[in-house]
């Protein structure tokens, strides 16, 4: 048993981590961060804590840190589970509360700022008068207002987007404006307006930038029913379903990076991590959606590429910028080719690029830390070739042509990975009349080589 010192508050949970009973504060702490009593633990520190020592069946006593209202709390907190592992007792043994000072206004706007970018669905530019400079909408609903706003150029934003139950001639000073509601013609939603001045200190702002947001969801899609059948469509992701997903994917991503990095405010670390965890998990979907969609793309019957005169050099060293960061996360060190050298290819520029980030994504997934990833150019008669070499685990003979199946994915799990990659990747080489093989042995690494026709004319 613990000792017998001073116990502020003691509590008790069940099997599946309800908190049953609480004396104050953390009865009160519960019903402020939402949760109810019984009711599922609603601290999330508490709640890890408490799910710890009940799965590992050990006493565990730690600090914990919660937001309640302006106060952090810090308490001392001790779990100790019951023998038949249906619960556990909560003992509080410290409580203290400091109040969480307001940040300096600047950082404050800032942080707003931030968050607004995340979740506007309208961005424009606006001069010292806050005339329209440039327009761009990021929601298929505004798609009207901004097409007026692009075609009036040069006028007040106001002439587009009424402000609600202002008389006053327009424009009012910014200031007055910036978090006002407005009229947005042909949408039911309540919207408001932030506008965020390009300003030196001691100077009036040079200009501004506005941005168009709502607190209300956007509203479902219009089916409407076709007046004749159609032949059933291949396609279902790419034309359907990932218009509609990837922008509210892309504002949960948003969203919970703008907590997990607290942009808009203190947070304690255990929320953080679990908007952390949101966000990757948003971020796989994305990806999973965006493969899907490229696999209906490659499958099409009427899918073809543009090939282009290109340099695969070229190609190589954006794939390995564009990857630097999390290859150097691992320690991993990306050899690739000098800027002197060029290896002239008739492909499809974007198709190429887009290869080589799954060869070199995958390199950086597999390869162990403080390893070596090297990019080699090779020139075979009408062929040219891009090969990406790791020093990951390697492929059995068995497995090097099933890694190219779809959905495929050698047994491996929870790397968040659809099995789609290299299926599509080898489609894609194929389409602009080359291939994608590989050459490994297990513990030695592996060799993708990308092959596409080579540019003799160069």
């Amino acid at each position: 048993m613990f000792d017998d010192g001073t116990i502020l508050a003691l509590a008790t949970s069940d099997a599946e981590d309800r908190l049953l009973s609480a004396d104050e504060p953390l009865s009160g702490l519960q019903a402020r961060c939402g949760g109810e009593l019984p009711g599922m633990i609603a601290v999330p520190e508490l709640l890890e804590l408490v799910r710890k020592a009940r799965l590992s069946r050990f006493r565990i006593a730690r600090a914990i840190n919660a937001q309640d209202g302006s106060d952090a709390i810090s308490a001392w907190v001790e779990c100790e589970p019951a023998q038949d592992g249906q619960g556990c007792t909560i003992r509080v043994r410290t409580w203290q509360t400091a109040q969480i000072l307001p940040e300096d206004g600047e950082i404050a706007q800032q942080r707003r700022a931030v968050t607004d970018r995340h979740i506007a669905e309208l961005s424009a530019y606006l001069d010292a008068g806050q005339r329209l400079l440039a327009v761009t909408a990021h929601s298929s609903e505004l798609g009207e207002v901004a097409a007026a706003m692009a075609s009036g150029i040069g006028q007040v934003w106001t002439d587009f987007l009424a402000p609600e139950n202002v008389t006053h001639q327009q424009p009012l000073h910014w200031r007055l404006l910036d978090g006002t509601r407005v009229i947005v013609p042909g949408s039911q939603r309540s919207w408001r307006i932030s506008l965020i001045p390009h300003m030196t200190p001691g100077f009036e702002p040079a200009g501004f930038e506005l941005l168009l947001l709502s607190d209300e969801p956007a509203p479902e899609p219009v089916v409407v029913a076709e007046p004749s059948p159609k032949a059933p469509r291949r396609s279902l992701v790419g034309e359907d379903l990932a218009p509609v997903l990837k922008q509210p994917i892309s504002r949960i991503i948003a969203n919970a990076e703008t907590i997990r990095t607290r942009l808009a405010g203190p947070l304690p670390d255990a929320y953080a991590e679990y908007a952390g965890e949101i966000a990757s998990a948003g971020t796989l979907l994305l990806g999973l959606l965006e493969d899907m969609a490229d696999l209906e793309v490659v499958e099409s019957d009427s899918f073809t590429t543009s090939p282009d005169p290109i340099d695969l050099s070229e190609v190589a060293r954006q794939a390995a910028g564009i990857l630097g960061v999390r290859a150097r996360e691992k320690n991993i060190f990306l050899d690739v080719p000098p800027p002197e050298w060029t290896l002239p290819a008739r492909a499809e520029f974007r198709r190429v690029l887009q290869v080589l980030l799954n060869l070199i994504g995958n390199a950086i997934r597999y390869s162990p830390e403080n390893s070596r990833i090297v990019i080699q150019l090779e020139h075979a008669g009408d062929r040219a070739r891009i090969a990406v070499a790791d020093q990951g685990p390697g492929l059995s003979d068995e497995d090097q042509p099933r890694v190219f199946d779809k959905f495929e994915r050698l047994g491996r799990s929870g790397d968040g990975g659809s099995g789609l990659g290299l299926y599509i990747s080898r489609s894609l080489a194929r389409a602009m009349g080359g291939d994608l093989t590989v050459q490994s042995m297990p513990g030695y690494g592996a060799r993708f080589i990308l092959e596409v026709p080579a540019d003799t004319e160069a």
